[in-house]
C-alpha cells in the first residue's frame, strides 16, 4: 500500500468527519450548557464509527467473490478513461452547485432527540439511525471503499485501514470534546458559530469536487504511469 493511497483515504476520511453524524450532532451536544457528559458523546461517536467500520469491511471484503472480474474490468483503458471523464465532470460540476441555505432541519431533529433522551441505548440507536440514513449519500466514504477494493490488499490490511479511516472520521469531534472539557462554557460561542457555519456551508459542492479530483487522479495515474513517479 503506497503513500498516495493513504493520502487519498486520509483526505476522504477528513471530509467524512464533517458530516452531520460525525460532527454536527457532536457539536450540538457540546453546545448544551452546563456540565458536559463525555460518556454520551463517546457512546454516540463509538457507535457511528463501529457502524461505518462494519459496513465498509463487509462491502470491501464481500467484493472478493467477484473482485478478479471487477479488477480486470477496471484495469482496461476504456474503464480508466470513463473514470477520468467522470472525475473531471464531478470536479467541474462542483462549481455549479448552488449554495445550500438555512440551518438544515435534519441535524436539528437529531440534536433534539439526542438531548432529550437520557438512555445510552437510545443514544446508540440514534447514532445508528443517523449513520444508516447518511451512509448511501456519503460520496467520500463510498469512494474510499472503492479505492480499498481496487488496491489488492489482504483482508487484515483492509480491516486495519478501515479502522484507521473510521477513527479519523470521528477524530475532530474527539478533539472538540477534549477542548470543551478543558475550556468549559468558554468554548460554547465558538462551537455555536462553527455549527452554524457547517449547517450553512455549501458542503455538497466541495465534497463532489474533492471526490471528482481523487477519481480523476487515480484514473490518470493508471492511464499515464509516469504521473505517479
Amino acid at each position: 500500500m503506497d503513500l498516495a493511497l493513504l493520502g487519498s483515504l486520509a483526505v476522504l476520511a477528513l471530509i467524512d468527519s464533517t458530516s452531520f453524524g460525525t460532527l454536527l450532532i457532536p457539536l450540538w451536544l457540546l453546545m448544551h450548557p452546563g456540565r458536559v457528559r463525555p460518556v454520551r458523546l463517546l457512546v454516540f461517536l463509538g457507535t457511528v464509527a463501529a457502524f461505518y467500520f462494519a459496513v465498509g469491511l463487509a462491502v470491501a471484503l464481500g467484493a472478493d467473490a467477484f473482485l478478479p472480474q471487477i479488477t480486470s474490468l477496471l484495469d482496461t483503458r476504456p474503464a480508466s478513461w470513463t473514470q477520468l471523464v467522470l472525475g473531471v465532470g464531478l470536479f467541474f460540476l462542483s462549481f455549479r452547485l448552488d449554495r445550500r441555505r438555512g440551518g438544515g432541519g435534519r441535524p436539528a431533529r437529531w440534536r433534539e432527540r439526542a438531548l432529550t433522551d437520557g438512555s445510552a441505548a437510545s443514544l446508540a440507536g440514534l447514532a445508528l439511525a443517523a449513520a444508516a440514513a447518511e451512509v448511501t449519500t456519503m460520496l467520500p466514504y463510498l469512494a474510499a471503499i472503492g479505492l480499498l477494493t481496487n488496491a489488492g490488499l489482504t483482508p487484515g490490511t483492509v480491516a486495519l485501514v478501515m479502522a484507521g479511516y473510521c477513527l479519523v472520521m470521528i477524530l475532530p469531534a474527539l478533539v472538540l470534546l477534549a477542548a470543551r472539557l478543558a475550556a468549559g462554557d468558554l468554548l460554547t460561542p465558538l462551537l455555536t458559530r462553527a455549527g452554524d457555519w457547517l449547517a450553512r456551508s455549501n458542503a455538497l459542492s466541495w465534497v463532489v469536487g474533492i471526490v471528482g479530483f481523487l477519481l480523476a487522479r487515480d484514473a490518470a495515474i493508471r492511464l499515464f504511469p509516469g504521473m505517479g513517479a
